[in-house]
């Protein structure tokens, strides 16, 4: 076996202590909940991780793999897993990926992608599946530069990266553009078979799944200084929200620093071109990503996704525009990257390896405090337990109503309800978002008919609710004329379930049909599983069998 040599070995072990540099607080025992970032002992899987509830498949396949991974391995060593491949995985692949001469550029590039702005902010927004997809980007374009110049199993090695960016819907998309912008357009069927387990449960939802027009104005890249907003997306920032966003992005040195990175990275781009061709296509890759990033900024562009979201069924995808700034992260890591290598000074490149990390100190340690593992109270175990124990049928209700909670024993942060992944049966919560106070309306179709029980102190029964979760000690208040009636079968310091008594009518039948869902969720797999297969049969064994006469 050949050893490796030192360009081989320092390049991986400096991206995975880039990654413990940040993730080194939550590698203790525990959890850590924040924001959307929702990680459960043993995730259940149901229907809605398969895409087959109410509410739009955002979290497809993501759920249901998380669900066998932790039917394997502890919950939360899954998540540091997770997390340390997310953070090491992409710092490595851009170094890589750096036609570079000498390992000093591919450090460069390492940090340059690595530890970001966007890094920051979509982690401390708990968006773990978008950090998993910015770390298969460099892998992605990779091999698809390498299927463009022919290369033996380049094409399954591109599908096998985009495994786990396609988590998700924006997860596969950011890593289908990036295939088909370095692959070229024969790559799409590979691609739309990959997709398949989360676009063919939302073509067969039934309804538009579609959002309000003010959701553009909302969640639109804003401004972090006093560069402006075009100067923050330029530097990979410009998250819409503002309480994720490190204190670092409002020095007022930041924009120049930003500036100053980007036009030594356009010096490079000549170089990156010349070395590698097809990278021009990476060049034009994330220009795309800016342009859709400052879509809303740009003359027409706001009215035009406002029109989109509210009329276009799936159109809600662009309305977190930041998120395509990922596009634009590669190219300027690799322009960086060469620019420094003209140098050809030492000090010069140690410099700008630092860079990244001068620009973004509060990156570090968790982001300085904002991220820890914590553990679930007992309670939650407690529940988990009597409702897959019990044989009262129906789904739970999670109270009070909202997305979101606030507990003490995870520091107030904010963070998912954490039900739906925890308990063993189907939970409904409240899916609306409050973005600066301003309601942004949910998309489960079972919620209008449930909140108009609650007003009306209906009958929860009648609409297949079965159960009652009431979570105390977060923000929100309920009703005490909710659950007069209600059967109390445990009473917590954190956590009461009741049972909701008498004879419990059908859940309501709007999600996608299970047929077509199911076996676009199979074909996906075993689609995976022959790149897998086709990845380790060694090369040219059917060429030599064909060569000598033998059919294998």
């Amino acid at each position: 076996m050949k050893p490796l040599n030192a360009k081989e070995f320092t390049l991986p072990a400096v991206s995975a202590a880039l990654a413990l540099a940040v993730l080194a607080p939550v590698l203790t025992p525990g959890f850590t909940l924040v924001y959307d970032m929702v990680f459960t002992p043993d995730q259940p899987l149901l229907p809605d991780a398969a895409g087959l509830g109410t509410a739009p498949p955002r979290s497809v396949p993501a759920d249901a793999v998380m669900a066998v991974l932790t039917w394997v391995l502890p919950g939360d060593l899954v998540q540091k897993l997770v997390l340390l491949a997310a953070l090491t995985l992409g710092a490595w692949g851009a170094g890589r990926l750096v036609p570079a001469r000498s390992l000093g550029p591919r450090l460069v590039a390492a940090t340059a992608y690595g530890w970001t702005p966007f890094v920051a902010e979509r982690l401390f927004m708990g968006h773990w599946p978008y950090l998993l997809a910015y770390a298969c980007l460099p892998w992605v374009a990779a091999a698809g530069l390498a299927y463009r110049r022919g290369e033996p199993k380049s094409l399954t090695r591109l599908v096998l990266w985009c495994v786990p960016a396609a988590l998700t819907p924006t997860g596969g998309l950011l890593a289908a553009g990036t295939a088909l912008a370095t692959g070229g357009w024969r790559v799409l069927p590979a691609l739309a078979l990959l997709n398949a387990p989360w676009w063919v449960p939302s073509v067969l939802r039934p309804g538009a799944v579609l959002s309000t027009p003010d959701a553009v104005d909302l969640f639109s890249a804003r401004a972090e200084n006093w560069g402006g907003t075009v100067v923050s997306v330029l530097g990979t920032g410009g998250f819409w929200n503002s309480e994720v966003t490190p204190v670092s992005r409002e020095l007022p040195v930041t924009p120049a620093l930003t500036l100053l990175v980007v036009a030594v990275a356009a010096a490079g781009w000549p170089v990156l071109v010349r070395r590698l061709p097809a990278a021009t296509r990476l060049l034009w890759l994330g220009a795309a990503g800016l342009v859709l990033a400052l879509a809303a900024h740009l003359p027409f562009g706001a009215a035009a996704l406002r029109w989109l979201v509210s009329e276009v069924p799936g159109a809600a995808l662009l309305r977190d525009a930041q998120k395509w700034v990922a596009w634009w992260a590669l190219p300027l890591a690799l322009g960086f990257a060469l620019a420094v290598e003209a140098a050809r000074r030492r000090a010069v490149v140690a410099v700008a390896v630092l860079v990244p990390l001068a620009m973004t100190p509060d990156l570090a340690w968790g982001g300085m405090g904002r991220l820890d593992a914590v553990q679930y109270p007992r309670d939650w175990a407690v529940v988990h337990d009597i409702l897959a124990a019990d044989q009262h049928p129906g789904d739970v209700l999670s109270l009070p109503l909202g997305a979101f909670r606030r507990f003490a024993w995870n520091d107030d942060r904010t963070q998912l309800d954490p039900a739906p992944r925890y308990l063993p049966r189907t939970t409904v919560v409240d899916d609306t978002v409050y973005v600066g106070g301003q309601p942004v309306p949910g998309e489960d179709t079972r919620l209008p008919a449930i909140r108009d029980a609650l007003r009306d102190h209906g009958d929860l029964g009648d609409l297949g609710i079965g159960w009652v979760l009431v979570e105390h000690g977060t923000p929100g208040r309920v009703d005490p004329a909710t659950t007069d009636g209600l059967v109390p079968v445990h009473r917590g310091p954190w956590l009461d379930l009741y049972r909701v008594p008498g004879p419990l009518g059908a859940p309501p039948e709007s999600g996608p049909p299970r047929g077509p869902v199911l076996a676009a969720a199979a074909a996906a797999l075993l689609f995976v599983a022959g790149c897998l297969l086709w990845q380790v049969i060694p090369a040219g064994r059917f060429t030599r069998n064909r060569r000598r006469g033998v059919t294998p």
